[in-house]
C-alpha cells in the first residue's frame, strides 16, 4: 500500500502558503537539494521536492507493509502526509539535508543507509555478519580487522560522515600485524586512465599476467562498484594478519574495470575520480601496515588508515568526507598527530580529532594549550553521555549504556554502527505562522521514527537501531527566536559561585527562566509524541529524542541563525561557490549580484549575497564576533539542561585574548558537558571568505543593486538546465565537519 498526496491538495497549499525563504533560501535550495526530473528535462521546484520527501517518508510506516492494511491507517497516514507537506513546504520545519536530497528517490529504495547522514564505528575486530558486504575469503560470523574500516569506507562513499573510536580499549583488541605484504596493482591499456595509473604506481596488467602464475598469488579483480572498492581495501588490510588469511604475503589487485575520471556516477551523483586516487590509497594503507609489521597497530596508525580512506573519498564523486577521530586524552601521539605538517597536509586533515575524557580527568591545561593553537582536540565525555539525558532530569545510570562516541558534529551520542537521525524545527517561524507547537513536534517525531524502519545495509546497524530507535529532533534559529519571544538571551547574566570540590571561585550562569520553562515544555511534547507513536507501531520508545544540530545549509533556506550559534554579524556578505556551468549563474548576474572567479579553484565562480541577520534589529542582538566565550559555554549548558537528551553541537569561538580562559571553563563545565569543540575566531582574513561583515550602509547599497527576484527571473528566462551538476564544496558546520547533503 502506498500513500500519495493529491495534486489538488498540493495546489491548494501552494495557493494559501508562502514558503518562508531567507535571503539565500531559494538559491540554496535550487543549488543543493533540487533533483533532476528526467521526463521533464528540468530540476524540481520546491513543492515537488517536498512531495517526494514526504511520500518517501510516510510510506516507511511499517503498518503499510503488513499483509492487511486497515482503511483507518490509510486515512490517518494520508492526513498526516498532508499536514507534513504543509509544515515542510512553509519552511516551519524540515527534515535533515540528507532527507531533502534522498527521501523518495530510487536511491533510497536501493541503498538502505541513504536516509542517514552520519554514523559511528569502533575500530576493533568485528564480524561482518549478515551485511551487504562480506569479503569472499571470510565467514560472515568471523571477526575481521578490516570490518570497521570497510564500514567507514562504505558510509563515506554514500555521502555520510563517520565518527570512529581509536581508544586503547578498542585498539588493543586488534591482533599484532604478522605479515609484510607485497602489493601489485594492475591496470589494462584499455582503461582511459592507464598512463596516470602507471604514474601512481600501477603496473601493466597484460605484462604481469604473462610473467606470473596468478594461481600462486592472492588476486582480486576490483568491480566498478562501491562494494568492490571496499572489498579490495578489506582484502589488503586482512592480508597483513595471518589469523585472517593464509599465504597472503603477495596481494594483486586489478583495477582495470574502474571507470575513467570524469564519467558520471548514477547512484548518489557526481562524477568518477578514476582509479588513481584508489591506487594511491591502497599503496598508502599498505605502507602503514607494513611499517607496523611485528607490532600492534597504534591509534595513530588506525586514524591514518581512516584518513587515507577519507582522502580517497573526497577525490571521488562525493565532494566531502566528514570524520571525527576519538582517542584517549593521555595518548600523546594521538593528541599531537596533526603537528606533523607533512602528514597533516597529505591526509590527516581528513578528520577532526577529539579526546574521550573521564570524570576524573583533570589535565585541562594541556588540552587548552593545544586548542589555543589550532582548535583541537575537542572534548567528548562518555560518562555524561551514557548516564544522562537532559541534565534537568538528573543522573540516570546506563540510560545510553551502549554509546561509544558521536557523529562528526558531536550532537548525537551513538553506539557501534549507529547513525544519527535528524529532523529540524524552526520555532520562531512555526509560531509566527500560527502552528501548534505540539503538532509540529509530533510530526517531527513521527517523521524521524519512520526512518528507523528503513532497511539498513549493515547488521551492526540494524541491531542497534532496532534496540535504540534513537531520534534527534533539533531546533534552529534559537538565538533569533529567544530574542523575539522573550526579549533577552538565554543567559541573563553571571553570579559569583564556589566549586564545592576545589573551592575555586567561578562565574555561574543565570538562565532565562521563561525560556527554560518553554523549552522544557517543548521537550515534554517530543517525549509524549514518541510514546504515542511507538505504542501504535508496537516498537520500543526512542532511547533519546532531542538535540541541537549545526544546521549550516538548512538554516540558510529560512534565513535564521544556525543551531544554537550566534549570527556571524548584523550585516554580512555570504559567498557561495558555484560550478561555472551552473544555470543559476546567468540569472544571478542579471539580477544584480556580484560574481567573480574563485581564486582557489578552477571552473568555479563565487557569488556574493548581502545578508541581514534575522534578529539584527533587536536591542539584545549580539554577534559571534562579540559574544564572550563564557556565554557560549553557558548557552550550551542551558540547551543540554532543558532540551537535548542527546548532545548539543557547539563550536565555541574565542578571541586570542580569551585563550587563557579555556582551561578554567573546561574544568568548570566538565561535569555538565557531553561534547564540545573550540575554534579561534577567524573573522574573514582571507580572500573570498565565506562570510565577511559589512556595515548597514554597505548592505543597503548592495541590496539596492539587486533588481529582480531570482526565482521569478529563473522561471521567466527558461534557461536550459544541465543535468548532474556537481555541488561545489560548501561547509555545513561551523567547523566544516559535515557533508552538505
Amino acid at each position: 500500500m502506498q500513500i500519495k498526496l493529491s495534486d489538488a491538495y498540493i495546489q491548494k497549499i501552494k495557493s494559501e502558503v508562502q514558503p518562508h525563504w531567507g535571503e539565500l533560501g531559494w538559491v540554496t535550495y535550487k543549488r543543493t537539494y533540487a533533483r533532476w526530473i528526467e521526463p521533464l528535462g528540468r530540476y524540481e521546484e520546491w513543492d515537488e521536492t517536498v512531495r517526494r520527501v514526504v511520500e518517501g517518508n510516510i510510506n516507511l510506516d511499517p503498518r503499510l507493509h503488513a499483509d492487511q492494511v486497515s482503511e483507518a491507517t490509510v486515512r490517518e497516514l494520508g492526513k498526516e502526509a498532508e499536514r507534513l507537506f504543509k509544515l515542510i513546504y512553509s519552511l516551519c520545519s524540515t527534515p535533515s539535508g540528507r532527507n531533502l536530497w534522498i527521501s523518495g528517490t530510487d536511491y533510497q529504495q536501493r541503498v538502505g543507509d541513504a536516509l542517514n547522514n552520519c554514523w559511528f564505528i569502533a575500530i576493533r575486530p568485528q564480524a561482518y555478519g549478515d551485511s551487504h558486504i562480506v569479503p569472499f575469503y571470510l565467514k560472515k560470523e568471523q571477526p575481521a580487522v578490516s570490518m570497521p574500516f570497510s564500514f567507514l569506507f562504505d558510509e563515506l562513499m554514500k555521502g555520510g560522515g563517520v565518527g570512529f573510536s581509536v581508544s586503547r580499549a578498542n585498539i588493543r583488541q586488534i591482533p599484532p600485524v604478522t605479515r609484510h605484504v607485497k602489493l601489485d596493482i594492475l591496470i589494462s591499456k584499455e582503461n582511459g586512465d592507464y598512463a596516470a595509473a602507471l604514474e601512481a604506481g600501477a603496473q601493466d596488467a597484460d605484462t604481469w599476467y604473462q610473467d606470473h602464475d596468478r594461481a600462486a598469488y592472492l588476486c582480486y579483480q576490483t568491480p566498478d562498484t562501491r562494494e568492490g572498492w571496499v572489498e579490495s581495501n578489506a582484502l589488503l588490510i586482512d592480508a597483513h594478519f595471518s589469523s585472517m588469511i593464509d599465504h597472503a604475503s603477495h596481494v594483486v589487485i586489478d583495477v582495470s574495470s574502474i571507470r575513467e575520471k570524469g564519467k558520471k556516477i548514477k547512484g548518489f551523483g557526481g562524477v568518477a575520480a578514476g582509479p588513481v586516487p584508489f591506487i594511491e590509497m591502497l599503496g598508502a594503507v599498505n605502507r602503514v601496515l607494513n611499517q607496523a609489521n611485528g607490532k600492534s597497530l597504534t591509534s595513530v596508525d588506525c586514524t591514518d588508515i581512516c584518513n587515507l580512506i577519507g582522502k580517497n573519498v573526497v577525490a571521488g564523486n562525493v565532494r566531502r568526507s566528514a570524520e571525527i577521530a576519538l582517542g584517549d586524552p593521555d595518548d600523546q601521539a594521538f593528541v599531537t598527530m596533526k603537528q606533523d605538517q607533512e602528514q597533516l597536509m597529505d591526509h590527516r586533515w581528513a578528520s577532526n580529532n577529539s579526546v574521550l575524557v573521564t570524570p576524573d580527568f583533570n589535565h585541562y591545561d594541556a588540552v587548552a594549550e593545544a586548542i589555543a593553537k589550532n582548535g583541537e582536540p575537542g572534548i567528548v565525555n562518555l560518562d555524561n553521555i551514557r548516564n544522562y539525558g537532559r541534565f534537568a532530569d538528573g543522573r540516570q545510570p546506563g540510560i545510553d549504556a551502549d554509546a561509544e562516541g558521536t557523529n562528526p558534529c558531536g550532537e548525537i551520542s551513538l553506539g557501534n554502527g549507529e547513525p544519527c537521525n535528524l529532523f529540524e524545527v524552526f520555532p520562531g517561524i512555526a509560531e509566527e505562522m500560527g502552528w501548534s507547537m505540539e503538532e509540529v513536534f509530533s510530526l517531527a517525531v513521527r517523521y524521524a521514527k519512520r526512518v528507523t524502519f528503513s532497511h539498513y545495509d549493515w547488521q551492526c546497524s540494524r541491531t542497534i537501531i532496532e534496540k535504540n530507535r534513537r531520534i534527534g529532533i533539533s531546533m534552529s534559529g534559537i538565538q533569533d527566536w529567544v530574542l523575539e519571544r522573550f526579549g533577552e538571551r538565554l543567559i541573563s547574566g553571571f553570579v559569583d559561585a564556589q566549586d564545592p570540590e576545589s573551592g575555586t571561585l567561578y562565574q555561574k550562569p543565570v538562565f532565562n527562566e521563561q525560556a527554560a520553562q518553554c523549552v522544557d515544555a517543548f521537550y515534554q511534547m517530543v517525549v509524549k509524541a514518541d510514546q504515542r507513536y511507538s505504542q501504535t507501531l508496537g516498537c520500543s520508545p526512542s532511547i533519546k529524542h532531542t538535540t541541537v544540530k549545526p544546521s549550516g545549509t538548512v538554516s540558510k533556506l529560512v534565513g535564521i541563525s544556525e543551531g544554537m550559534h550566534f549570527s556571524f554579524d548584523k550585516y554580512l556578505i555570504q559567498r557561495i561557490r558555484f560550478q561555472d556551468s551552473d544555470p543559476l549563474l546567468p540569472v544571478l548576474q542579471k539580477a544584480g549580484y556580484t560574481i567573480e572567479k574563485d581564486v582557489y579553484s578552477e571552473n568555479t565562480m563565487v557569488v556574493e549575497f548581502p545578508v541581514k541577520a534575522g534578529s539584527a534589529d533587536h536591542k539584545g542582538f549580539v554577534s559571534a564576533n562579540d559574544v564572550s566565550i563564557g556565554e557560549q559555554f553557558a548557552t550550551q549548558l542551558f540547551l543540554q539542561t532543558y532540551w537535548a537528551d542527546n548532545s548539543v553541537s557547539c563550536t565555541i569561538t574565542f578571541h586570542k585574548e580569551e585563550a587563557s580562559k579555556i582551561a578554567g571553563l573546561l574544568q568548570q563545565y566538565r561535569s555538565r558537558c557531553k561534547s564540545t569543540s573550540l575554534l579561534p575566531y577567524s573573522g574573514h582574513g582571507f580572500a573570498q571568505a565565506p562570510k565577511e561583515p559589512i556595515s548597514k550602509a554597505a548592505y543597503l547599497e548592495r541590496k539596492a543593486k539587486i533588481g529582480a527576484d531570482v526565482a521569478e527571473l529563473y522561471r521567466t528566462l527558461r534557461l536550459k538546465e544541465q543535468k548532474d551538476l556537481e555541488i561545489v564544496d560548501q561547509s555545513d558546520c561551523v567547523g566544516g565537519a559535515c557533508p552538505v547533503k
